[in-house]
């Protein structure tokens, strides 16, 4: 054969690979500045960018031997510049700025080191708060690389022992991709890509429900059955499912990278490589939220749905969307990546066929809500707008007046199947009792979810805002929280306690407060999880007899006090 012959293939073979290879700009993260956070196997549970709901899991889920208390160490020199305390999220957690420009955190956290336990104590008892998040002047607790700083554990979020590790940007607190500073985690196995959708993008993602293929892969590339796929749409989108796994891990991570190819030229892409707090949300507009909140799969846009503003695409003109002209095929694929550059593609083609017109109602609403501007609903019994930001697609807005049990009003209000980014104020016009005003609450409910708000009166109508759509009503409430203790007893011995422990339960979920004075004096609980109210006895209940008064109140004012006398 000559080479004159091999040079066409040659050709395609290197259009194809510089595609590929320069869709997006190669990293250059610091590589081994960072050690591996804790004292266990190094392995994960879950990686940066995996799918949860309502957000991106922005770090790495490190593995900490399936128990708590392993040593957690700083993974290079710097000092503590944040301490966090919450009953969810990040439970107990640690920020540690780096001279490099770079921070790196350290969540769901049992004890800290010592000086460190001292210091957030202190900081506790004078803001008398054990939910604190505080910022620590540069210099005050200094630590080096592989220092002990805490013991593992499965506080706030968690839903087993790891630790949460993330690195950021110190300046900006963006969230960067930890696999791409060169952590010792071996992989060599390529995504796994399970199936396609394919969306007809003349009508809302939210208003159709896509054609899913399953996918087989022969000879190390993805195909749909039979090769190609017919639509009778002129505009279509896709979306996958994706995973990844490292070696000697069955576990289903998330991907790093997707591009669409048409031919060899790049259309549309994603990279997980860095994400704000103020962004994680703007996953609910890169998956196929209906689907999913239906119980299906997690598929992955390879469009940029018109009202997501978050950085993790690249596109050109077309946002990921194919024209298509009848009997015409295009010839696609698509190049799934992990973040150790291992790279696995998916190969078809796709026909539009006897193009079938949009149905009617899509074609003509007054009601058609659309993003990127702000959309008003009102009428004499209900109002609320969305802000400019809100929707990530268009969608018809649908509203149902119903009647409710008690013989008030529900307003039905779209679907929580169509998911928004920021909160939207409702207002719902209310005619109660002076004395009861104060006690008003928005239930927002959508399948077994329920939502509550204090309610805030305005000139005949009551105020609160969500982030969901969903059922609304107002409520009454005047049944304070219920307080109960199996631990602590009026008039006890309680030498043989080690701890004091209340549980708090309220009608609507939500809690004003928890205040526990001992002789006057401000005793901190702690309530991770959101579960029980937990006192273990220090140095701050002596020997003698003491007593203890509790006093909690709900979001509207509702409020039970309790006193115990004891000795300890």
């Amino acid at each position: 054969m000559s080479l004159r012959s091999i040079l066409p293939g040659l050709s395609l073979f290197f259009c194809i690979s510089t595609a590929f290879g320069q869709f997006f700009p190669e990293k250059h993260y610091p590589q081994n500045y960072f050690s591996w956070p804790v004292n266990a196997k190094i392995g994960l549970a879950a990686n940066f960018g995996e799918l949860r709901p309502n957000h991106f899991h922005m770090g790495l889920d490190c593995r900490t031997d399936q128990k708590e208390n392993c040593a957690v160490l700083a993974a290079a020199d710097g000092y503590i510049a944040k301490i966090k305390i919450e009953p969810f999220g990040f439970g107990r957690c640690l920020y540690i700025n780096h001279p490099n420009g770079f921070t790196t955190l350290y969540a769901h956290l049992n004890d800290f080191n010592p000086a460190i336990e001292k210091y957030i104590t202190d900081q506790q008892y004078k803001l008398q708060s054990w939910a604190v998040f505080i910022d620590v002047p540069a210099g005050v607790l200094k630590v080096s690389k592989g220092d002990f700083i805490a013991l593992s554990g499965n506080t706030g979020g968690s839903q087993g022992p790891h630790l949460h590790f993330e690195i950021r940007e110190t300046e900006s607190d963006k969230v960067l991709n930890p696999l791409l500073f060169g952590f010792p985690l071996q992989d060599n196995i390529s995504p796994d890509i399970l199936r396609l959708a394919v969306y007809d993008r003349r009508v809302s993602t939210y208003e159709q429900t896509p054609k899913i293929y399953s996918l087989r892969k022969t000879n190390g590339i993805y195909t749909v059955a039979g090769g190609k796929i017919v639509t009778n749409s002129n505009q279509v989108s896709f979306a996958i499912t994706a995973y990844d796994r490292y070696t000697g891990s069955t576990n289903q991570n998330g991907i790093y990278e997707a591009v669409l190819y048409d031919n060899v030229l790049p259309v549309e892409g994603f990279e997980i490589d860095h994400i704000g707090y103020d962004e994680t949300r703007y996953l609910n507009g890169h998956i196929d939220y209906k689907t999913r909140s239906n119980g299906g799969p997690w598929l992955q846009h390879l469009s940029k749905l018109p009202g997501y503003n978050n950085s993790i695409y690249k596109t050109t003109a077309s946002n990921g969307i194919i024209n298509l002209d009848t009997g015409i095929i295009k010839h696609l694929s698509i190049q799934v990546k992990d973040a150790n550059g291992n790279k696995s593609e998916l190969s078809f083609s796709v026909e539009a066929k006897n193009i079938q017109p949009i149905a009617e109602e899509f074609g003509k609403s007054p009601l058609l809500f659309k993003p990127g501007v702000i959309n008003i609903f009102d009428n004499n019994e209900v109002q609320f707008y969305l802000p400019e930001n809100a929707l990530y697609d268009y969608v018809h807005f649908r509203y149902t007046k119903l009647a409710g049990a008690s013989g008030n009003s529900i307003y039905q209000l779209l679907s929580g199947q169509v998911p928004l980014q920021t909160y939207f104020p409702v207002k719902i016009k209310g005619d109660f009792n002076t004395e009861d005003s104060s006690k008003i609450v928005m239930e927002r409910a959508y399948g077994s979810k329920k939502d509550y708000k204090k309610a805030v009166f305005e000139t005949g109508w009551y105020k609160a805002s969500f982030k969901e759509f969903g059922n609304f009503q107002l409520m009454i409430d005047k049944i304070p929280p219920v307080l109960s203790s199996r631990s602590l007893v009026n008039n006890m011995n309680a030498s043989g306690l080690k701890n004091i422990v209340f549980t708090v339960v309220d009608n609507t979920e939500e809690l004003n407060s928890f205040t526990a004075l001992l002789d006057g004096k401000w005793l901190r609980f702690s309530n991770d999880k959101g579960r029980n109210f937990i006192y273990r006895f220090d140095e701050h209940c002596t020997a003698g007899p003491h007593e203890l008064k509790i006093r909690v109140e709900d979001q509207v004012g509702n409020v039970t006090e309790r006193a115990y006398k004891f000795t300890r």
